[in-house]
């Protein structure tokens, strides 16, 4: 009983940081919109939205290699194996440091190729390439600061994250409205007030290393532990989140050309806003998945399946609760939404009440079948977290695609549609399969 009260005090402690840091990144996001809507016009929440892929591709890489080592992490501290740990998340920062390096030459040499893939739209290509190319400047800074995150929370510092992350989105905010406002920069100042939030939460973040109880210190060796073999269980380990990830970035840019191509201007600033309405849904979810992964690794470490199922438990549970919230006040209150994005013509208002009722459905089953790829990669089942990683994103694309060819004015309800689709494929294999939550596979965890 005295483990499950302490398990319960460290599930709640890691939930409620999490979720801190996912509200300030939401409400970054979100209010880093609003403030672009209102300061210049729809057509800047556009461009923002159109770049999004190449910020979700980044965020991909990151997955790959920080995510899966922080999962890592969290096991050998579980067995009290600080040199492993070390070493693994060694490997992960520097990583993920030269991949945005390698990310702000490719901004350097071919920024009018990469927007030309993003944005096929005359009007909307100039700002859309004003927004990109700050952002692959300050790739690095973004890699580094999910690295930092993720890794920081893992090792027993989830408050240091929210708080580094409160300061990151505060400054943001503030440089953006300086910058827009006050120094006429446009939607460049709103990616540069981004990239220089993000550093100020490395510095901030890097407090923790100076603490005598972290386990996060530069190790560039470890017995029994090869490079080449270190860095195949990071990324075999984070895999399935990117894989869902890089097909979360193949998603946004089919999307993106299919609205715009089907319904122009009007549709794109709708579909922007449906997009900004995940971003609440993602304040649950990352807080759920960060906490759920982070735990549920470290009950794996000590071999706890009891303690691991305690964890799924409370965290399916919590992230119920708050979607079903959500989802009524989206319907009570959608041209609230609109306006605050500085929608005010007739025709994107009509638009995006429908849309937006619609999309607070589709993002619960996204939701659940996110979660549930976790739920697979910690029990083992690492066939099925592939499979979720690819279904999730990619059944969106062809269903889409249909839509908009047969009947263009129901293209909003495609992503509930293969949410819906996804859900079954799931529990057809689930059921063939013999998949048994109960039990723990005796396959190591990487």
């Amino acid at each position: 009983m005295d483990n499950s009260k302490e398990l319960s005090k460290h599930f709640w402690r890691f939930l409620w940081s999490s979720i801190l840091i996912a509200l300030s990144g939401c409400l970054g996001n979100i209010v880093d919109a609003i403030i672009v809507g209102n300061l210049i016009g729809a057509d800047g929440v556009s461009a923002i939205n159109l770049t999004k892929p190449v910020v979700q591709f980044m965020f991909t890489l990151s997955m790959l290699l920080s995510a899966g080592a922080g999962m890592l992490v969290g096991m050998e501290i579980g067995k009290k194996d600080s040199a492993r740990a070390a070493y693994i998340y060694t490997l992960s920062l520097l990583s993920t440091f030269f991949v945005g390096l390698a990310l702000t030459v490719c901004g350097l040499l071919i920024p009018d190729t990469i927007t030309g893939w993003l944005c096929s739209n005359e009007q909307l290509f100039r700002p859309t390439y004003e927004y990109l190319i700050v952002v692959l400047l300050g790739a690095p800074a973004y890699m580094v600061l999910w690295t930092f995150s993720n890794m920081v929370g893992v090792d027993g510092s989830p408050r240091l994250v929210s708080l580094a992350i409160l300061i990151d989105n505060a400054v943001n905010l503030m440089l953006d409205i300086v910058f827009i406002q006050y120094f006429g920069w446009g939607i460049e100042g709103s990616s540069s007030a981004t990239v220089i939030g993000h550093l100020v939460g490395i510095a901030f973040l890097s407090r923790h290393f100076f603490y005598k109880e972290n386990n996060l210190r530069l190790r560039f060796q470890c017995i029994g532990l090869k490079l080449k073999t270190a860095m195949a269980q990071i990324i075999s380990q984070g895999a399935p989140l990117a894989i869902a990830s890089v097909c979360l970035t193949l998603l946004l840019m089919c999307a993106n050309t299919i609205v715009l191509d089907t319904t122009g201007r009007v549709g794109i600033f709708v579909f922007a806003l449906c997009l900004n309405l995940l971003q609440v849904y993602n304040l649950f979810l990352a807080g759920v998945c960060r906490t759920i992964q982070s735990l549920g690794s470290i009950e794996v470490g000590k071999g706890s399946n009891h303690g691991l199922r305690e964890v799924i438990g409370k965290g399916f549970k919590f992230i119920s609760i708050a979607m079903i919230i959500t989802c009524v006040l989206v319907w009570i209150y959608p041209q609230g939404i609109a306006e605050l994005f500085g929608g005010d013509d007739p025709a994107m208002m009509s638009e995006s009440k429908h849309a937006l009722r619609v999309f607070s459905l589709s993002f619960i089953p996204f939701c659940y079948i996110y979660v549930l790829m976790i739920v697979y990669k910690l029990y083992s089942y690492h066939k099925m977290a592939l499979f979720i990683s690819f279904a999730l994103s990619l059944t969106v694309i062809p269903v889409l695609w249909v839509v908009a060819k047969v009947a263009p004015q129901a293209i909003w309800y495609s992503y509930l549609i293969a949410y819906v689709i996804e859900c079954i494929a799931i529990y057809i294999i689930h059921k063939a399969t013999g998949i048994n939550f109960g039990l723990r596979k005796n396959a190591p965890a990487y």
